[in-house]
């Protein structure tokens, strides 16, 4: 089993657009759709809640890790924490990490999550399946969002 995900996609929009789209919390909030309580702050935990259909139910807990502009964004959470009844507050966090290169298009984005090899056994694989299609999504969400 693999301990992470990564995904790669080129966007038509410079690297400045895409650091804000991602470092920016009413921007992110727009295309991740979740509403986060305030700014992103490296060492702080950002919180929230999501607001995409049907997980509305599901909080945002995750704490900033690095944001090197315009290069490096990420944080550590809980992945696939969705059920209102269960405390995932004990689990060690995946990393996710957003890396930003200047391309010909725009800009090269990687989006890698990794540390699934921590999880609990019985949520794991659960997991790792369902953020790889997550990411699949997202990925789509941000080039939409910075290419219009």
């Amino acid at each position: 089993m693999s301990d992470r995900i990564e995904k790669n996609i080129e966007l038509n929009a410079p690297v400045e657009k895409v650091w804000r789209a991602l470092t920016d919390h009413l921007a992110f909030g727009e295309w991740f759709r979740v509403k986060l309580d305030g700014p992103f702050v490296p060492g702080k935990v950002s919180t929230g809640h999501i607001t995409y259909p049907g997980y509305e139910h599901v909080k945002w807990h995750a704490t900033v890790k690095a944001m090197d502009a315009p290069r490096l964004f990420s944080f550590t959470w809980h992945p696939h924490a969705i059920d209102p009844d269960v405390d995932y507050s004990d689990e060690t966090p995946t990393l996710v990490e957003f890396r930003l290169q200047p391309s010909d298009k725009g800009t090269r984005l990687t989006v890698t999550e990794s540390g699934f090899g921590a999880l609990p056994a019985h949520r794991r694989d659960e997991a790792l399946r369902s953020n790889d299609g997550g990411w699949d999504e997202q990925i789509m969400n941000i080039k939409t969002y910075v290419e219009r």
